[in-house]
């Protein structure tokens, strides 16, 4: 059976990392480049994700994926740091005394976060999809906290689109990232960079007889001969992780309309860590990004001979212009650090980055299977209610799955 995979991100690679061992796989990806979001650049004798990146203790799939590409013992844990940026100051907000100190929130209110961070495990999310995060946390932890301390995560992330953000969302993240003691998260990096999953799933599917397209955008799938057709090349079978909306307009096809936002994300090789040891710092304060991740407060910076810092945003419809040099000049004036302790500057922009988790979310959710199409990406119900590499090796997994059963119920 040959099998036509639209797009080269992880779910895609994966699937056709399972498929490929019985089956003719032929993958389209439209960068020149694999692994979409998991994709990295090379910078010297190093590389590194154009996009941050770390897993978390219960990905169990990626680990087995990992096992199977043998590159398990590769796999490290480290401590992450957090941070909180408002008012021109930079509040480590890790350890348990740096979290009392803070002075934005009062004790008992401080108290009220530390316990729905606890109970965020535990937690139903199936009844929170149709609440809101900003509905969710007024009601249970009071105004103040969520305009103190949600808001501003909130709306870094989703701008306009935040006060749509579901609870299941928020209190998903909250669950994912409560795997942390007094040093930090326990948060997992392989040694080397994730770029070699995406080499090792290439290499994989080329040995078992794939064919990998780059630089091919899929410009028409159409039925065609008992099959379907991919830029007229025919296919028994389709597997496509676009963005449901990008299929429908490929196809004219109904599919579900979910929400999108893009991502722009500055990596800087700079001279010295200008984040006091953090790891990831939310910015509360208005600027142009709502993040600094120093991956070298994370990964030791002799790894690379410089520090590596990230620079985060998200928008909506097209990228603000200049955004670019605004973040590099915002991040230079408001860390004390001059532009010649700049070694390098790379700039990564997916108008496709993920979905917007608004509420009533999972009633989107397609199926596996529609209109003929195999589906799985970001959009996955493994990917809900928040997005991860964990998430996409299971949708990858899974749709693979399906194309098998069916196969081998005919």
């Amino acid at each position: 059976m040959k099998i036509g995979i639209l797009g080269g991100g992880l779910s895609g690679l994966v699937a056709g990392h399972v498929l490929a061992k019985d089956h003719e796989v032929v993958l389209f990806e439209k960068m020149p480049f694999l692994g979409g979001c998991l994709s990295s650049y090379h910078i010297d004798n190093y590389w590194i994700e154009r996009f941050y990146h770390h897993c978390f203790s219960g990905d169990k799939q990626l680990f087995s994926l990992l096992r199977d590409l043998g590159l398990w013992d590769r796999l490290l844990w480290h401590k992450g740091s957090t941070g909180y940026y408002s008012n021109n100051s930079l509040y480590p907000l890790t350890t348990p005394m740096e979290i009392l100190r803070w002075p934005e929130l009062s004790l008992p209110e401080k108290a009220k976060l530390a316990l729905l961070t606890l109970r965020a495990k535990k937690t139903d999310l199936a009844p929170l999809d149709d609440i809101s995060a900003e509905t969710y946390i007024v009601e249970h932890l009071g105004p103040r906290i969520y305009s103190a301390f949600f808001e501003p995560l909130l709306k870094s992330k989703f701008g306009k689109n935040r006060s749509n953000v579901s609870a299941a969302w928020l209190i998903s993240r909250i669950a994912i990232r409560s795997d942390r003691g007094v040093a930090g998260e326990h948060l997992g990096y392989l040694d080397g960079g994730f770029h070699q999953i995406i080499d090792a799933l290439e290499r994989s599917i080329l040995e078992k007889g794939g064919t990998l397209h780059l630089q091919t955008p899929v410009t028409s799938l159409t039925k065609k001969n008992g099959g379907l057709a991919i830029n007229d090349e025919t296919v028994d079978k389709v597997i496509s992780t676009m963005p449901l909306s990008e299929l429908g307009r490929l196809t004219g096809l109904p599919f579900p309309e979910i929400p999108y936002q893009g991502a722009a994300c500055m990596t800087l090789g700079i001279e010295r860590d200008v984040t006091n040891g953090i790891y990831w710092t939310n910015m509360k304060d208005e600027c142009p990004y709502g993040a600094v991740v120093s991956h070298t407060n994370f990964i030791p910076v002799e790894r690379y001979g410089e520090n590596i810092v990230y620079l985060a945003s998200y928008f909506s419809g097209t990228v603000p212009a200049r955004l670019d040099q605004r973040m590099q000049d915002d991040f230079c004036s408001r860390f004390g650090l001059d532009a010649s302790e700049i070694h390098w500057s790379r700039m990564a922009v997916d108008p496709w980055a993920g979905p917007v988790y608004v509420t009533g979310y999972q009633s989107l959710i397609p199926a596996y299977e529609k209109h003929g199409i195999y589906l799985a990406g970001m959009f996955s119900r493994e990917n809900y209610p928040e997005r991860s590499m964990e998430g996409s090796v299971r949708a990858g997994n899974h749709v693979a799955d399906c194309i098998l059963k069916e196969r081998n119920r005919q």
